[in-house]
């Protein structure tokens, strides 16, 4: 008889491991997905010609990209994503070089961002691009028109979103830049 115990209190244990977990659980374990991205607009222009539709950057501009890539070298990033203009590949190379990164070029007219947080998920991303183009994405990324246009000398905008777990969370920040001119 104390066997046929042993052996039942041995069966109920073994039933009580073996059921499957309470789904709450899991989910209260699982880290949650979290994607960061940072938008800026190209650093300042070459205006001398207004007639070039693609000018490379200005003095001032050549040290605002050395100093994004000052402030972002604390982030870790994962891809760069630039429009393919001499401004916005010249902001954003010294941060590539700098971290390692290849640029990827998009189009800010045809983006589709779902695809685009999907193929970013979990990782951290630089976006650069234009007055009208970065706060618009931005506010694509968060689902609300909550920025509008730059001004065309606002080159110290930082946008930073974070996604977790498909919640948005935004912020803006603004970088004086004491560069030569």
């Amino acid at each position: 008889m104390k066997t046929f115990k042993l052996l039942f209190f041995a069966f109920l244990i073994t039933l009580g491991t073996s059921c499957k977990e309470d789904p709450k659980e899991i989910m209260d374990n699982s880290e949650p997905v979290v994607s960061t991205y940072y938008f800026i607009r190209h650093a300042e222009k070459d205006r001398s010609n207004p007639e070039n539709v693609d000018p490379e950057l200005n003095q001032k501009g050549l040290g605002r990209a050395m100093h994004w890539a000052e402030i972002l070298n604390e982030v870790s990033l994962d891809a760069i994503y630039t429009t393919d203009y001499e401004r916005t590949r010249m902001t954003a190379a010294p941060t590539a070089i700098k971290q390692e990164i290849t640029e990827q070029y998009y189009d800010p007219q045809s983006l589709d961002i779902e695809a685009f947080q999907l193929e970013n998920l979990g990782r951290n991303v630089l976006v650069v691009g234009h007055s009208n183009t970065t706060p618009a994405l931005v506010n694509r990324m968060i689902g609300e028109e909550k920025y509008e246009s730059m001004d065309d000398y606002d080159n110290g905008s930082l946008f930073i979103v974070t996604v977790v777990d498909g919640k948005a969370i935004d912020s803006r920040l603004v970088f004086n830049c004491n560069c030569p001119d």
